[in-house]
């Protein structure tokens, strides 16, 4: 057995350095990037379609997955075992359905932006309706994920043993904020998706990192390790890879798998403009289709990644009949297991390099989400009011949306601390629940327009709402107002404690059936795409 390196307290000089080096690398990434003006709109937004499918693929898994994959999926097979992995059957059939339903409409339709679909199909107010939508869902999601990225950060300058507060994360989300919407200014989407690669490298090698230094502290045979998870979650294994269970309040339940992840993987890949975008900086929409496949795939070994990293946290800290040291914690089976490993048990240097991998993960996501939020506005707000423009005037107006999105980010990311504390969720499942406000409505109008020829205007826009409002008023914080506290076996009560998946399932079948109430499409009656 190799030695244990030595661990160190605190962030040292050192880890400060490596952080330091991370982030000059992708100053200079995007400095680079910057080096060539976009010369329009579609260049800044789409890269000129010349990205090649892999870079992409890597870049909508470094997206997906974020801060919360890294420090949430080890809270999950810490806490209980790997059924969070199944989510990835509901993906897979979501990337199939958009890659042969969407992303040929979505070149056809020749935009940087998703929801130029619509225009052709329902009309432009439609357009802008979907578009608004997203940006609303967009910043409540975002900003949940800037506010997990902000939890590393926060717990380097307080020590993993104090209270996540206002006071102590709010810095840390500021300057998430700063750094993100800075680096995303110039470069456009081709800056993104490059440092997505480079992060994403980051993101594993940190995670790697970490499995190496736990299993030298591991001191027993695999058969003895084996043997302690098959029976460490409560009795049962926490190997368990599937959940065959009909329970609707279960997170990871098969049929939850099967049915409602397939509904938020189409509103993730399919109808959010956020990883959408990405898909259409391929050079053809076989290609984009290719990104969003491989990309759905090469997320499953990096999940799995992140839950090995809970399950050797789980035998280094509560089996220490198996270690060759006994190790103590903050006392806390939350998201911070993992950082409470990494700030106290990490040697120095190494521990930077993990860090930066929190900052690649939460940085990742914060400059997708500002560049793809200034892409809609730009393409389905601010373009059609200004049709006679010259063309790097939207380059122009594209940073400014930069910089109000960053602002707006960070703004939410702040409201988050309260909002989960309220719920008390799961990080991931807090993360998730909240892209729900959007993708109810914006599912449901989606598949109605592919597959069928009904809607119109008006029913697409009454969809996107009352998806809304329905999703809205399922929250838990909104029926508590409604369910007394003596009510343990009432139908509102049972509503109130299903998985989130199950009411975006329900909000996106009632948008769908809202948005066909609309009259038998005309296609030749609505306005033909403009040129993005």
């Amino acid at each position: 057995m190799p030695p244990t390196p030595t661990p160190s307290q605190g962030f040292a000089i050192a880890d400060w350095a490596v952080l330091a080096l991370y982030l000059i690398a992708l100053a200079v990434t995007g400095y680079l990037f910057a080096r060539k003006t976009p010369s329009d709109a579609k260049d800044y937004f789409l890269a000129g379609r010349k990205l090649p499918a892999w870079a992409v693929a890597i870049s909508i898994v470094a997206t997906s997955l974020s801060a919360v994959t890294f420090i949430g999926a080890p809270e999950l097979s810490f806490t209980g075992d790997l059924t969070y992995l199944s989510t990835n059957l509901g993906m897979i059939i979501a990337a199939i359905i958009i890659a042969v339903l969407f992303i040929p409409r979505f070149y056809r339709s020749d935009s940087a932006s998703i929801y130029e679909h619509l225009e052709t199909t329902s009309g432009p107010n439609a357009r802008r309706a979907a578009s608004t939508a997203f940006l609303l869902g967009r910043l409540l999601a975002s900003g949940a994920r800037v506010y997990a990225a902000s939890i590393p950060a926060a717990l380097i300058i307080v020590g993993p043993d104090k209270e996540l507060t206002f006071a102590t994360l709010a810095p840390a989300i500021l300057t998430l904020t700063v750094v993100a919407t800075a680096y995303t200014l110039w470069g456009g989407i081709a800056s993104v998706i490059w440092s997505d690669v480079i992060q994403y490298i980051v993101l594993m090698s940190a995670a790697l990192a970490a499995i190496a230094i736990m299993i030298s502290i591991i001191d027993a045979p695999l058969p003895d390790i084996l043997n302690a998870l098959h029976t460490g979650n409560k009795g049962e294994s926490k190997l368990t890879l599937i959940d065959p269970s009909l329970d609707l309040t279960a997170s990871f339940a098969l049929p939850a798998c099967l049915i409602g992840y397939v509904v938020l993987g189409i509103g993730s890949y399919g109808t959010d403009q956020d990883l959408a975008q990405r898909m259409l900086t391929c050079k053809d929409a076989r290609e984009g289709a290719k990104s969003v496949i491989s990309g759905i795939l090469i997320a499953i070994p990096t999940v799995f990644v992140f839950l090995t990293v809970g399950l050797l946290l789980w035998i280094v800290y509560t089996q220490p009949q198996l270690t060759s040291e006994s190790l103590t914690r903050t006392g806390r089976a939350d998201v911070r297991v993992f950082l409470d490993f990494i700030l106290t048990r990490i040697p120095t240097g190494i521990k930077g390099l993990m860090i930066a991998g929190l900052f690649a993960a939460g940085l990742s996501s914060m400059n997708s989400a500002i560049n793809a939020m200034s892409a809609a506005f730009v393409s389905d707000l601010y373009q059609p009011l200004r049709p006679e423009r010259w063309q790097h005037h939207d380059v122009n107006v594209g940073r400014l949306g930069v910089l109000i999105a960053g602002l707006l980010l960070g703004a939410f990311a702040l409201l988050c601390i309260p909002w989960r504390n309220a719920t008390g969720y799961s990080l991931i499942d807090f993360a998730l629940g909240v892209m729900g406000f959007a993708y109810a409505g914006l599912v449901g109008v989606f598949l109605c327009i592919t597959l069928t020829k009904r809607g119109s205007t008006i029913s697409a826009i009454a969809a996107l709402v009352i998806g809304f409002a329905f999703y809205f008023g399922s929250q838990r914080v909104i029926l508590d107002l409604f369910v007394p506290k003596t009510d343990t076996d009432t139908l509102l009560t049972h509503y109130r404690d299903i998985h989130f998946t199950w009411k975006l399932t329900l909000g996106a079948l009632i948008a769908f059936a809202v948005c066909a109430l609309g009259p038998q499409r005309d296609p030749p009656t609505i306005a033909a795409p403009r040129e993005a």
